[in-house]
């Protein structure tokens, strides 16, 4: 009985922490005969350095990067989905997961639902394979900054750099052109009160820049592909020795 009662209470702790993760990251692990894969979620704006307001939906970097983390070192997880609903929020914070999930050998499909806005350009293209429904909307716009700005040069070069690393990440995770990207953020008269382009699904894909239109099984069925690629590759490498 004693033996029942553990094993009953370490399924119950696996469950909890499950939840627990669900809850607080917006993470989910899932595993098939066909692979096993980490879900991320990432909504609402992006959190930085400074923390936003409780009503606020965020999803915090601190949290997020020890998860890709965990998923690279696991000999387990198999491939990584990230799911993207966000207005966007702190550059480089955004920049920094984006990053991460780039050097990543671990097989990693994107799939934007609702809206990939702003800094959620860089982290929809940042897979291996990126993916966009078609009702999907994603807004591109020069980088904007909050708060008291100094009316000097400095503060103008400054911006044209973080310009320049979010549109070479852009270019070099996707197969836009730079004349294209550039294009759409400077393009005026579509936003109300600023500058940019709101591109949908459909054009996402003709630009270059989001690799498929589709949604959750398309992106599953693409990560199943690699994973058992990958399964095939280690068997090879196995019986060669």
């Amino acid at each position: 009985m004693a033996r029942e009662k553990s094993a009953g209470e370490d399924t119950q702790s696996v469950e909890s922490r499950e939840l627990q993760e669900i809850k607080e990251l917006g993470a989910a692990y899932a595993k098939s005969d066909k692979g096993s894969i980490q879900c991320l979620t990432i909504v609402g704006q992006v959190e930085g350095h400074q923390i936003l307001p409780e009503d606020n939906k965020t999803t915090k970097y601190e949290h997020v990067m020890p998860l890709l983390a965990a998923v690279e070192e696991s000999d387990e997880i198999e491939g990584l989905l990230v799911m993207l609903n966000t207005m966007g929020g702190d550059v480089e914070a955004g920049l920094g997961i984006a990053e991460l999930i780039a050097s990543m050998k671990t097989p990693t499909a994107s799939l934007v639902l609702g809206g990939g806005h702003s800094i959620g350009v860089p982290l929809a293209v940042a897979a291996k394979r990126s993916f966009i429904a078609p009702s999907a909307a994603m807004t591109i716009h020069p980088v904007r900054l909050n708060g008291v700005v100094i009316g000097v040069p400095q503060t103008y070069n400054y911006f044209g750099k973080i310009q320049e690393r979010i549109v070479k990440f852009i270019t070099d995770n996707s197969n836009i052109s730079r004349k294209k990207i550039t294009e759409y953020m400077m393009k005026t008269g579509e936003l109300a009160a600023d500058v940019g382009t709101v591109i949908y699904g459909e054009e996402a894909v003709q630009s270059g820049l989001i690799d498929q239109l589709g949604g959750l099984s398309d992106a599953l069925d693409w990560l199943h592909g690699q994973i058992k690629l990958n399964r095939r590759r280690r068997i090879k490498k196995t019986s060669k020795k």
